[in-house]
């Protein structure tokens, strides 16, 4: 297996110095941790060469100059992406930080939507794409990270169907009442372009269900335990939090030279109780809220002052966006501030530094800290959290931790605040202040415990894993889809055979579903396949449907087929005349119907179709995330209520259905199996009701599910309109025996 990992940047930056050309590290928690995950795979049976990363460079590159470039990224396993400076401009500084960075972060008011940033980042997504397909091998695993590439996944399964794609996103994923506030295009080709992925993850079970949610209410597609049919493919929407890379941190920390460099530090502030903030600038990060709190702290606290300094460091951070600056400004001054009103000659209560520290420079410093404040307004995950508990190697020291950063799902022992109140900062820098050292070393010494069994490498170990048997379960799943083969094989012993059976649904399978169900007429190619069935004496085509006898007769009466209406109640054989199967009731109506009326009136656009022994409430034009909550504690309260009677509920595609117990689709058929003269049997079906017929068909007979979803069905096809091209072919094979259709696939 190779793994091609794809992201924005490789986790080296070219560098051009006086006409050489160089590289040095990217810094971020994805290379460092990825990094981390790659090391690992060289000491257990992988080679160096066994992944490729594949990212922009850090600079552009023309002719020799990016000939040189690629031949040197080759000796970091790493594949350059070619973007211009204007590209990385309206693609980087534009739509990725523009657009989806704040909306995805819950400042909608700093979102910007502008069409030539969209443009371009689909441009860039489609470089990525031909940069990924121009080193692409059979066997190849592809990874895309995070929000700037969300567009990927789908373009290359247009290209490379086969290969397992899988998509982790590092920020978080919004509600859907945050994603929706994008033009429509953009939030569903966004939604598209990751269901291209085999496998979504993202850090927090929240960020999953908002996915989800988003998915269903605007593409309408339902999950099961976060899987998904799409296309005929299965996706799985997965929590993976991810980890850092422990015993590094701990491994720095122990180091003679971290230890001396840690000393200085506390005998530099021999008397002072050290908090530490350390964080990008980024209005996400909530600096200012930690400020307003730590001045909310000396003033309600003034026995502290003098006793306490806050070390707050900010990275400089995408110097070209306006809101950042606008952020820097409001840093500058609140501390200048806050030193002005509470510093005395030998106190200053914030030391602020404005640049990047090294991870050699940056443990010895949390090693030192008595406390560190984490209080993003809104994170994706927060690893400084974790690297702080990491290096706490005795055990002690306070993490305070937002409870909008997804690494509070972990670290549940940190003493937890509402970034948004600076009361609520006050009074944890109080409690972390004077907690025992015991109960410091019993809260870190849990965390350590869970950060270190669930490291960075466990993380990308169960993402690529869970990837790989989710491509597995896709390679069984299509091994039943109806291909050429099967259909050639179906076509000859279809025109070999004496007498032929015939038993289809109509509803999501000879016809697509359509939002009032009276619309649902059958087209003119079906009429016209159905009659030339019945008028060959060869033939017996019976229709089963959920629907009313009257629409059946209306529809098809005239074809000389057998229907079968309301899933096995009545049947109408060639005659025209119908019959009951046997005697029902329909009693129990009267009591269930008022439950199904109550449930129409709550759910805009849903309503109820009484037929004479079953009741169905439909949803299909109703809001797709209210009716599919809605139709489960419909199912829920029927359930409960009909126990131990002779009534059934049954859940289909947008509908929930009440009918007789007796009645199935099953039995209504068993008089046509019970021949043995048929020598060519053919049921297709879409739904559960369906399976009552597969599971009880001969051996040799061909069953066909609908729709790629799990079924006792021998076989699967995507849509009506492939079942009725089959259909079409097996007509046109009565007068060419060798006609069938090449262009499917094997």
């Amino acid at each position: 297996m190779r793994l091609l990992i794809v992201s924005n940047r490789l986790p080296i930056t070219a560098v051009d110095e006086e006409g050489q050309l160089k590289f040095k590290d990217s810094v971020g928690g994805l290379v460092s941790g990825l990094s981390a995950y790659l090391d690992s795979l060289k000491g257990s049976g992988f080679t160096q060469f066994n992944y490729v990363w594949i990212g922009w460079p850090g600079a552009s590159a023309e002719g020799e100059k990016r000939e040189a470039l690629k031949t040197r990224a080759r000796e970091f396993n790493a594949y350059p992406v070619f973007l211009t400076e204007e590209a990385m401009d309206k693609f980087y500084l534009g739509f990725c930080n523009k657009t989806i960075w704040p909306l995805f972060h819950y400042f909608p008011t700093y979102a910007v939507y502008d069409w030539d940033y969209w443009n371009q980042y689909e441009q860039v997504n489609r470089t990525f794409c031909d940069t990924v397909l121009e080193i692409l091998k059979p066997g190849d695993v592809v990874w895309v990270h995070d929000y700037h590439l969300m567009l990927l996944p789908r373009m290359l399964r247009a290209r490379a169907p086969d290969v397992p794609i899988g998509f982790f996103l590092h920020i978080p994923f919004p509600s859907f009442e945050i994603f929706r506030l994008m033009p429509e295009t953009w939030r569903k080709e966004i939604l598209l372009g990751l269901l291209g992925a085999d496998l979504l993850g993202f850090h927090t079970h929240d960020y999953t269900e908002y996915f989800l949610r988003c998915v269903l209410r605007l593409l309408g597609h339902e999950h099961t335990m976060g899987k998904m049919i799409v296309d005929g493919h299965i996706k799985k929407a997965e929590t993976f939090p991810m980890g850092i890379d422990f015993e590094r941190f701990q491994k720095i920390a122990h180091s003679p030279e971290a230890r001396e460099s840690k000393n200085k530090l506390r005998k530099t502030f021999p008397d002072a109780k050290i908090i530490l903030s350390v964080d990008r600038l980024d209005y996400s990060k909530g600096v200012i809220n930690r400020l307003h709190g730590y001045a909310r702290f000396l003033e309600k606290n003034p026995e502290w002052r003098e006793k306490v300094m806050l070390s707050m460091i900010v990275v400089p951070s995408r110097i070209g966006v306006e809101h950042y600056q606008e952020t820097k400004s409001q840093i500058d001054g609140l501390v200048g501030e806050i030193n002005g009103e509470f510093g005395t000659l030998t106190w200053t209560p914030i030391l602020y530094q404005y640049k990047f520290l090294p991870i050699t420079t940056l443990v010895p410093l949390y090693a030192a800290t008595d406390v560190v404040l984490v209080t993003p307004l809104r994170d994706g995950m927060n690893l400084v959290a974790k690297e702080y508990i990491a290096t706490r190697t005795d055990q002690t020291g306070v993490l305070i931790l937002s409870e909008m950063a997804g690494a509070v799902k972990e670290l549940g022992e940190a003493i937890i605040i509402n970034p948004n109140h600076a009361e609520d900062i006050a009074r944890a820098l109080k409690e972390a202040l004077e907690m025992p050292r015991d109960e410091q070393i019993r809260r870190n010494t849990i965390m350590q415990t869970r950060l270190k069994r669930y490291d960075v490498v466990s993380w990308a170990s169960e993402f690529v894993q869970t990837l790989i048997a989710i491509h597995g379960e896709q390679e069984k799943f299509d091994a039943k889809y109806l291909g050429y083969f099967a259909v050639q094989k179906l076509t000859e012993d279809f025109h070999q055979a004496q007498r032929r059976l015939f038993l289809l649904d109509y509803d999501g399978t000879l016809a697509p579903f359509t939002e009032q169900p009276q619309t649902a007429k059958p087209s003119k190619d079906l009429i016209r396949i159905l009659a030339a069935f019945a008028a060959d004496q060869s033939n017996v085509v019976v229709l089963i449907s959920g629907r009313d006898k009257e629409t059946l007769s209306a529809w098809f009466g005239a074809l000389g087929v057998n229907l079968i209406a309301e899933h096995g109640a009545w049947l109408s054989e060639k005659d025209g005349a119908w019959r009951l199967f046997r005697p029902l009731k329909n009693d129990w109506k009267t009591q269930v119907l008022p439950i199904l009326d109550l449930y129409a009136d709550r759910v805009p656009g849903s309503f109820v179709e009484e037929k004479e022994f079953s009741i169905a409430w439909h949803y299909r034009k109703a809001d797709l995330g209210l009716g599919a909550a809605r139709a489960k504690e419909l199912v829920d309260d029927l359930v409960h209520f009909i126990a131990n009677t002779d009534v059934q509920v049954l859940s289909g595609n947008k509908i929930v259905e009440v009918r007789s117990a007796s009645v199935s689709k099953g039995t209504s058929i068993m008089h046509w199996l019970a021949d043995p003269s048929f020598d060519f049997i053919l049921a297709a079906g879409n739904d559960g009701s369906d399976e009552d017929i597969f599971k009880i068909l001969p051996p040799t007979a061909y069953s066909i599910k609908v729709g790629m979803t799990p079924s006792h069905a021998k076989f699967n096809l995507f849509s009506p309109t492939e079942l009725i091209r089959l259909l079409s072919e097996l007509t046109a094979a009565v007068h060419h025996p060798c006609h069938f259709d090449k262009s499917r696939g094997a």
